[in-house]
């Protein structure tokens, strides 16, 4: 159980960051991050480059899978192979949402250029002011997340 203080600190930077938003996602959202109006996941990056090019890189239209309910785009037609192939492996860990959010039993959107690569698994935050905070104990939140998770998105 987190304390009082705790929870406001944390409700205050999600606010701040811009967590508390239309990105936020409630009760009974899809277990995949992505844009209401268009499906795509992960704000149309490509999951595979994280791991191959070590950086988010956009992914194109001519570039799609469909996985999870969400449409995935990618950089190349050699990424979209390697994750339809093995998807579990490429796809960011809760479903693309924020790590650290979830980390507290809630969602909330993800920015591209905030994400990190822990034992294998991407993780993707909010902000990089949120990831900064969140990579100062990665295990702990990961442990903690992986609690909650997909509870948070029933």
């Amino acid at each position: 159980m987190i304390s009082r203080r705790k929870a406001i600190f944390t409700g205050m930077a999600l606010m701040a960051s811009g967590a508390v938003s239309s990105g936020i996602a409630l009760a009974g959202k899809p277990k995949v991050y992505m844009s209401s109006s268009t499906g795509v996941a992960i704000n149309g990056y490509d999951p595979v480059a994280y791991f191959t090019q070590s950086k988010p890189v956009k992914g194109k239209k001519d570039y799609t899978t469909s996985w999870s309910g969400a449409t995935w785009y990618f950089a190349s037609a050699e990424n979209k192979l390697k994750f339809e192939s093995n998807p579990d492996k490429f796809a960011p860990q809760y479903g693309g949402y924020c790590a650290y959010a979830v980390s507290y039993g809630s969602t909330a959107s993800t920015v591209p250029e905030a994400w990190t690569i822990v034992d294998g698994k991407l993780y993707l935050n909010n902000s990089l002011g949120v990831r900064k905070r969140w990579s100062t104990d990665k295990k702990g939140y990961i442990s903690k997340a992986d609690k909650n998770w997909p509870k948070v998105v029933q």
